[in-house]
């Protein structure tokens, strides 16, 4: 099997789940009792929170558990709001349907929304985010990188242009850029980030959601008054202690896996433009290495999909959580690209274990199957 869609999610890493078993073994209390043994599995959580902001230098902020970055980015924003009835929102049109959908059920309820012309280069994305801001404007929320290109916005920039407005938070979704990306919460002067555990070879429904110190959000799930009134119910001990161990181990290989994979993207890019019809899509100034977009003349990118299953070769068309739309990618129409290439559009996203062996075995699947399929064509 060559499993090249880790952009959709990874596999668990050992030592991961090693820590949620045997903090399921050991530490099984429920962490809001008065006993002991409940203030044993308080004290696991604790540890997994301070070793997750130490890692990623936010030592003014707290770490809210949630079911993943989903969860994350609703509360995020849904919470902020029900603290700022009216204002005005700031995002960009490429977002994961978790923070797109939102914004504009947030519209419909009268809400102000604007969003970002990610196309332009950094320094005019700044400079138009600037130019946005306005009295009533009490967020921006956008993600680091983007899940279907790899494209990376200047959150870095944006932050410390955001700081200068007190009133404004800066939330960035970083689903797709920890442990890949340099993350620094505090210089980078981010209000609220969130994390998801199974797309940095942690466990599924495990996220959480760092939140700067200060910052009031209304809770969206209530009865309990877990994790500081924010986030109510029994806390998943085991699931926090693995999330934190995911965190470090993806941030002390970091340096080295982005080597690694920075040269597999070389490759793969160099190869999928020697083949006819195929066109690299993902070729923006600042790119992350672990996603490359591109598509298929006259192949709709599901078709493509299934064919290279046949071979036990694993990519995806668009991202993992509207890959089973039959319409367009939104994120491709976005960036301006037409609706043929938006609906032909593939990814293929590695890993720090992805292999160049793996890379040219997708490849060679890859020709065979685009001569299969033009066969076909031309047999109608």
């Amino acid at each position: 099997m060559v499993y090249l869609d880790n952009s959709a999610t990874t596999r668990v890493d050992d030592e991961v789940m090693d820590t949620f078993v045997k903090a399921n073994q050991s530490f099984w209390g429920n962490p809001s009792s008065l006993h002991n043994f409940g203030a044993l599995a308080e004290q696991v959580l604790l540890k997994s929170s301070r070793q997750i902001l130490d890692l990623l230098s936010a030592n003014d902020h707290q770490v809210v558990f949630t079911g993943g970055a989903t969860e994350s980015n609703n509360l995020a924003i849904k919470g902020l709001v029900a603290c700022n009835l009216k204002g005005h929102i700031i995002t960009t049109k490429v977002e994961h349907p978790s923070v797109q959908e939102v914004c504009q059920e947030l519209e419909k309820k009268g809400l102000r929304v604007s969003y970002l012309d990610v196309t332009l280069p950094a320094k005019e994305i700044v400079r138009q985010l600037d130019s946005m801001i306005t009295k009533d404007t009490f967020l921006v929320s956008c993600m680091h990188v983007n899940s279907e290109m790899g494209l990376v916005l200047p959150i870095k920039e944006m932050g410390e242009l955001i700081s200068k407005h007190p009133r404004v938070k800066f939330h960035v979704d970083a689903v797709q850029s920890v442990g890949k990306l340099p993350i620094n919460v505090e210089n980078y002067k981010i209000d609220l980030l969130s994390i998801s555990a199974h797309k940095i070879y942690g466990i599924k429904g495990v996220g959480c959601l760092l939140i700067r110190n200060g910052i009031r959000l209304q809770p969206q799930i209530t009865g309990g008054g877990q994790m500081g009134g924010i986030r109510s119910g029994t806390i998943n001990v085991a699931g926090a202690a693995s999330l934190a161990k995911a965190v470090r181990l993806v941030s002390e290989s970091q340096a080295e896996s982005f080597a690694h994979v920075s040269k597999l993207f070389d490759y793969t890019i160099k190869q999928l433009r020697e083949i006819d019809g195929v066109h690299v899509n993902s070729k923006f100034d600042v790119q992350s290495p672990y996603i490359v977009n591109f598509s298929v003349s006259g192949v709709r990118g599901e078709t493509m999909v299934h064919a290279l299953e046949e071979h036990e070769i694993y990519i995806s068309a668009k991202s993992a959580c509207s890959s089973k739309s039959k319409q367009a990618s939104y994120v491709l129409l976005a960036l301006g690209f037409d609706e043929d290439v938006a609906s032909e559009s593939l990814r293929v996203s590695f890993a720090h274990n992805s292999t160049i062996e793996e890379v040219d075995k997708f490849l060679a699947a890859l020709r065979l199957e685009i001569r299969s399929l033009r066969l076909e064509v031309s047999n109608l």
